[in-house]
């Protein structure tokens, strides 16, 4: 099951692993990603922390954690291929793996039903 926050970051579990990485409408609005600052291994987050940030032809964004946790890995694919996060933004293109996350926090985000009706209101 993949949740959202209200700023467009995706997270879903495999295991007690959660990736992180940001939803689709996100990618899609930024358009050409070239470039992803990716957190450090071994760095604690607490909910709301910038742990990155994604910049493209349009903007640059900072991208927040989803829920508390310890990043225990970083898609290094990015470096030479921030593209993937628009091919596959919810999957491959994921930005950082988290342990130790607060399963409490994942209650306070967007199943993806919730998630799709929040982008129609906006």
């Amino acid at each position: 099951m993949k949740y959202y926050s209200a700023d467009h970051e995706c997270i879903w579990l495999d295991g007690e692993v959660a990736y992180v990485g940001i939803s689709k409408h996100a990618a899609e609005e930024l358009g050409d990603i070239t470039y992803v600052e990716l957190p450090e291994i071994g760095h604690d987050l607490i909910l709301g922390d910038t742990l990155g940030v994604v910049e493209s032809v349009k903007a640059a964004s900072d991208v927040y954690a989803p829920a508390s946790g310890t990043v225990i890995a970083v898609n290094e694919r990015l470096v030479d291929d921030p593209g993937l996060i628009n091919v596959s933004p919810e999957d491959e293109g994921w930005i950082c793996k988290l342990d130790n996350i607060d399963h409490d926090e994942l209650d306070e985000l967007m199943n993806e039903e919730a998630y799709a009706k929040y982008l129609k209101e906006a």
